[in-house]
């Protein structure tokens, strides 16, 4: 009976939903975090009658017979679509002000990571850093003497020093694009690196045309919605519980045949 291997399937696609969105819900709280989707595809049909086909007397098939074999996973979707602003007040938290666009950070290996948390720190040596320690491109160096911290909307870090009339120009912060950073690979902290498919980054000052402008003192929050993330898990437990039901019906029914008796 095909009907124990395709509910079977459609148990394993809602498992892996309910990880996804299980994901979703943990990052809830994750700055810059974007939420994924889980997407699905039939498989392969068996034909016993192909539409289309002769069936004798010049007549056609019209729609004909054709038996399922359940569905699998086609793709998990990153969603990038930006989250809500939230205002922080610290001069080193920084936001993107648009959906595209990625700060660059230097990995240990000396790797190109991007990244939409712009939640930075200084460093002992007063470099801008995230987090984690990783250092921002381009490197700028913040004078530790410095009584306050500008960023403008062009990116431009500009800092006042004790003794010193006016501001002092310290570096120019630059952005990253994607043709397609639904693509790019995730690595965790926040982390992105590019992929095959995200394509080569393009690289810019904030303003500049096509590139997004930054906001000083706020942090992206997640664009995960509670809300939805709790009505689809919902959705996939009972769809859950639709293929066991199923698969009981099927084992039900095949136990009735076995018991039959001349």
């Amino acid at each position: 009976m095909r009907a124990l291997a395709t509910a079977a399937t459609g148990m394993y696609a809602q498992q892996l939903n309910l990880e996804v969105i299980s994901n979703n819900i943990a990052n809830m709280n994750t700055v810059g975090f974007k939420r994924q989707r889980a997407e699905f595809q039939d498989l392969l049909y068996q034909n016993h009658a192909r539409m289309g086909a002769d069936a004798g007397n010049g007549l056609v098939v019209p729609s004909g017979i054709q038996i399922g074999a359940g569905v699998k996973a086609g793709s998990v979707q990153r969603v990038t679509e930006q989250g809500n602003m939230q205002n922080t007040g610290n001069p080193l938290d920084l936001a993107l002000n648009r959906q595209n666009g990625y700060f660059q950070v230097t990995l240990p290996s000396g790797e190109t990571a991007y990244t939409r948390a712009g939640n930075f720190d200084r460093d002992p040596s007063g470099q801008l850093v995230t987090e984690d320690g990783y250092v921002v491109q381009p490197g700028i160096t913040i004078p530790e003497n410095a009584l306050s911290i500008t960023v403008t909307k062009e990116g431009i870090v500009q800092v006042t020093i004790d003794g010193q009339t006016g501001s002092t120009t310290v570096g120019q912060l630059e952005v990253a694009m994607f043709a397609n950073q639904a693509g790019l690979d995730p690595i965790g902290d926040n982390l992105f690196l590019e992929s095959g498919s995200s394509g080569a980054p393009t690289t810019g000052t904030p303003g500049s045309t096509g590139f997004p402008t930054l906001l000083q003192g706020f942090l992206e929050s997640s664009n995960v919605d509670p809300v939805r993330e709790i009505s689809r898990m919902i959705f996939a437990q009972r769809a859950y519980e639709m293929g066991s039901k199923t698969i009981s019906t099927a084992d039900d029914m095949m136990q009735t045949a076995s018991n039959l008796k001349r």
